[in-house]
């Protein structure tokens, strides 16, 4: 299908799908650039949809040089009519998503690319950078920074409030590590695959208290690319479309001291306005993707988008209901925990949901509702947290 002309005015706003995903090369690549991971990225996304580069009138990229949309677009040879360099650390894509949808369905464009690619790995092995991530010391983080609030110790400490509040265990954090490794173990592409144990999660080196080393996302190189379309385009598309069925995005804070309540994510409210828009509930969810820099990213978010009650988190990881043939199928790739986590990892969560409702998640690590034989799942939920749980975006995505 030749490019349409945009519309201003749209008669009514289209729906819009999810057309082509992929992934480049991930795990250790060290003969790679970023922009290299975009661009493969990019092109295996475009095949997977089957439309041509001309279509593409959209982009949306973070994370790479110094104007990122315009310097991605250029490198891939794009001209966009349409663009968005939201950047919201791991919730970006899941926000992105949600601008672009929106956008499609205006007729302010007609198909969008977005796009990631990230080094981190590698550099950090050849000596392009440190293991240390500041953001900064300007603006209301001068606050913090005195105290040596690192990242990883800012989770820990809503963790361990968590904790306090609840009576949630270190082992039932752990649970959230060994499913998403036993899930992992499935996936050949993802980085780790070994099984791992409760007692091995907590028997290892201490990285920030409550966190042990498999607590905490691995580092990884790679990227992904996911290419959103109007509704007219679908019947042209090589893959089974997934449609956008409602997004909810949503802002905490930033400052530790601003944060009402350590035990509760701005995934509150962003799953909350996704399912509305959406017009479903949590039960009528058949998978999660959730962003899992540490494990009580999941265990928190599964609470804060209703799937259990406030509290129950710990309860509901510790029955298994996280694994492939569990209830809630959740991070079925094995997560930033096991598979990848390259930096801003939230569109590596549309791409393995879009993979599973289609049913090309591949022998052994495809979910089937009622057992292997069963049916497909038909509505997943990606849930993208970025900062410190600074910020959220959620998308349900349907067939």
């Amino acid at each position: 299908m030749s490019p349409q002309p945009l519309s201003a005015v749209p008669d009514r706003r289209r729906k819009v799908a999810v057309v082509g995903v992929a992934l480049s090369d991930c795990g250790r690549v060290d003969d790679a650039t970023a922009y290299a991971l975009h661009g493969q990225a990019a092109r295996r996304a475009l095949a997977d949809s089957g439309l041509g580069r001309e279509v593409v009138d959209g982009i949306a990229s973070a994370g790479l040089g110094t104007l990122a949309p315009a310097e991605v677009a250029e490198y891939l040879g794009l001209r966009p009519r349409w663009v968005d360099s939201t950047s919201v650390g791991g919730s970006t894509w899941e926000v992105m998503a949600a601008h672009a949808a929106d956008a499609i369905a205006a007729g302010h464009a007609n198909a969008v690319l977005l796009v990631y690619g990230s080094t981190a790995r590698a550099d950090l092995k050849a000596r392009r950078r440190t293991a240390n991530l500041s953001f900064g010391a300007g603006g209301p983080l001068q606050f913090e920074v005195p105290y040596g609030h690192t990242l990883i110790s800012k989770y820990a400490m809503a963790a361990r409030r968590h904790m306090y509040e609840y009576g949630t265990t270190l082992e039932q954090l752990a649970e959230v590590a060994v499913q998403a490794r036993a899930n992992a173990a499935a996936n050949p592409e993802a980085m780790y695959r070994e099984p791992i144990t409760v007692d091995e999660v907590l028997s290892g080196p201490m990285i920030a208290d409550p966190f042990t080393k498999l607590h905490c996302c691995i580092r990884s190189d790679g990227g992904c690319a996911v290419l959103l379309a109007a509704e007219e385009y679908v019947t042209d598309c090589a893959s089974k479309p997934v449609w956008i069925l409602g997004t909810g995005e949503h802002v905490s804070h930033t400052t530790m001291s601003e944060w009402e309540d350590f035990t509760v994510s701005p995934a509150a409210v962003s799953g909350r306005l996704a399912f509305e828009r959406a017009g479903v509930r949590p039960a009528d969810v058949d998978i999660t993707e959730i962003y899992d820099a540490f494990t009580y990213m999941t265990l928190v978010t599964l609470e804060d988008l209703g799937f259990c009650a406030k509290g129950e988190g710990g309860a509901f990881v510790e029955k298994g209901r996280l694994r492939l043939d569990g209830e809630l199928p959740t991070n079925t790739d094995g997560g930033g925990l096991s598979a990848q986590h390259p930096g801003m990892r939230g569109l590596f969560l549309l791409v393995e949901a879009v993979r599973q409702l289609r049913g090309e998640a591949g022998e052994g690590r495809q979910v089937r509702r009622g057992g292997s034989l069963g049916r497909l799942p038909e509505v997943a939920v990606v849930s993208g947290t970025g900062g410190w749980f600074c910020s959220s975006g959620t998308v349900v995505l349907g067939t």
